[in-house]
């Protein structure tokens, strides 16, 4: 059983306010490019941005006729993730598709 000490005050403290914000987000930016494949864009939208095979394919071709589109939008460290993530998939293909992100 635990002492009574008369010095020590038990209870809620219910006044602390903490105030949280989101993190900021960023657009991840698919770049066209003259060498990458139509088909290999379309499997890494599917891939690593789960677009669906429909939404993948028209964003290629926005892409393709653009120069650049929306990926999506994510916090700083899953965009960077994500860009990592196609670069390297890319260089592995022999692909020079480029992607950079952008404050939203």
């Amino acid at each position: 059983m635990t002492e009574y000490d008369p010095d020590i005050q038990e209870g809620v403290i219910s006044d602390i306010e903490e105030e949280v914000t989101e993190p900021p987000m960023y657009k991840v930016l698919l770049h066209n490019d003259d060498f990458t494949t139509k088909e290999f864009v379309v499997n890494i939208l599917v891939a690593v941005f789960n677009k669906s095979l429909d939404a993948a394919a028209r964003l290629m071709w926005s892409v393709h006729k653009t120069g650049v589109g929306v990926c999506g939008v994510y916090p700083y460290e899953i965009a960077e993730t994500k860009i990592n993530i196609v670069t390297a998939y890319a260089r592995e293909n022999g692909f020079p598709l480029k992607t950079t992100m952008v404050p939203e």
